[in-house]
């Protein structure tokens, strides 16, 4: 039922492209592991080793803050509809802020988002394919907007003074590095 590969097919391209839903996965050695469901056309796939995830402002900051002691990632995508399929990605990753050069140069990948915080550069190492005979189907109605309009609510301020207050430690204490998200 499984297979490995080592990089994305064209077919498995098209098949990320189209999914409205993905997971995250981190961790570092010790402590929590994040896992995290994602959407609002945040993913572009680079190249078939490569794909960059648009990290918007929420509740916490552990994806980048797992990423600083671990590049170990895996997104995970199912296939509510259609044939069933689960496809993982596996591989290195890290954060890039702002003021990086990474971000000037990729940004434009995706839609303007109020929120944007962090690109997520994923090295794609393994690409596992599995049945998702379990995975339900589903129908797709549309992307909550919540997130956004929250904030674009708070504007640039508001949105530096709530990184502040919450997303400056991980859940295990750890500093983030929240302080680099925004051009010095």
């Amino acid at each position: 039922m499984g297979k490995r590969m080592s990089r994305l097919t064209p077919r498995l391209i098209d098949f990320i492209r189209k999914q409205h839903l993905f997971f995250v996965a981190t961790a570092m050695k010790d402590g929590h592991i994040n896992l995290s469901p994602k959407g609002l056309d945040s993913l572009k796939v680079i190249n078939e080793n490569r794909v960059l995830w648009l990290n918007l402002t929420g509740s916490g900051n552990e994806t980048a803050t797992h990423l600083m002691h671990n590049e170990r990632m895996t997104l995970m995508f199912c296939a509510f509809e259609g044939p069933p399929m689960i496809l993982r990605l596996y591989g290195s990753a890290r954060a890039c802020h702002p003021h990086d050069s990474l971000w000037e140069e990729s940004i434009d990948f995706f839609p303007n988002k109020a929120g944007a915080r962090q690109l997520i550069d994923l090295h794609i190492e393994l690409v596992q394919i599995s049945c998702g005979f379990g995975v339900p189907l589903m129908d797709y109605r549309q992307q909550r907007q919540e997130l956004v309009e929250w904030a674009e609510s708070q504007g640039e301020e508001g949105l530096r003074k709530y990184r502040e207050r919450k997303n400056t430690t991980s859940l295990d204490g750890h500093t983030t590095d929240i302080s680099n998200t925004t051009k010095p």
